[in-house]
Order: structure tokens, then sequence, then C-alpha cells
């Protein structure tokens, strides 16, 4: 099967990035409402970079995601747009969370590039978080 590409004015592309990344201190503290924000964040985020984002999946304790993301643009910009505009939004809407964490996220991401296996696998993959 051939494998849909992308292209802009300079470069045409295929960029799929399987990425995790947690709250400080790993609480558990995506919950009540603020995943269903979450997620309306990351898709706006994405959605304004001109990216695609694949799947998604929002843990108690951390986020799970497949984007594909123009390379001049590059996941590292995308993952401190995504992090730091949600970390923004969610403190005001939810103030509790202040309370619970000096920042919302940790540092850290993990991020993996998707190419030697088939895309579905990492899609169900994430689909399927919350069943384990």
């Amino acid at each position: 099967m051939a494998q849909a590409l992308k292209s802009n004015i300079n470069v045409v592309y295929s960029c799929k990035y399987y990425v995790v990344w947690c709250p400080k201190y790993r609480r558990k503290v995506l919950v009540n409402g603020v995943d269903v924000r979450l997620k309306e964040l990351l898709y706006e985020v994405v959605s304004e970079a001109t990216g695609e984002l694949l799947q998604l999946e929002i843990m108690p304790d951390h986020v799970c995601l497949l984007v594909e993301i123009d390379p001049q643009y590059g996941i590292a910009k995308l993952v401190r747009n995504m992090k730091g505009r949600s970390s923004r939004f969610l403190r005001q809407e939810f103030p509790w969370l202040k309370s619970r964490l000096p920042t919302l996220w940790t540092n850290s991401y993990f991020v993996s590039t998707v190419g030697d296996i088939p895309v579905s696998v990492v899609e169900q993959y994430i689909e399927n978080q919350k069943n384990v």
C-alpha cells in the first residue's frame, strides 16, 4: 500500500511521530474535564501548525499521541507549543491544578518517528491505552 505524502512549497514529506509526556510528578490530574479540554487544545495547536493529529489518548497521568507535522515546522516546536498553550489555559480554567502542581508538565517528553512499523499498529496501541 502506498504511503500518503504531504507537501509544502519546498518539501514533500511523510513525518509521523509518536509522542508521550506526563504531568509534573506524574500526578493523575488529567481527569474531571481536564482531559476533554486538553484534547480540544491539542487539536487547535496542531491544526494551526498545519499538522494532523492522527490519534490521541489522554490518560490520567500521561498524554499519548500520533502526529504528522511538516519537518520545516519541527516536532520540538510543535510539542513546545502544545505543552505551553495547554498548561496556560488548563491552569486558568481549572484553578485546582495550580494548587496541586508548581507547573503542569514535566520539562521532558518522549518522541519516536514512525517508519519501521505500520502506522495502524501505533494507532491501535494508542487507541487501546485505556483498555490495558
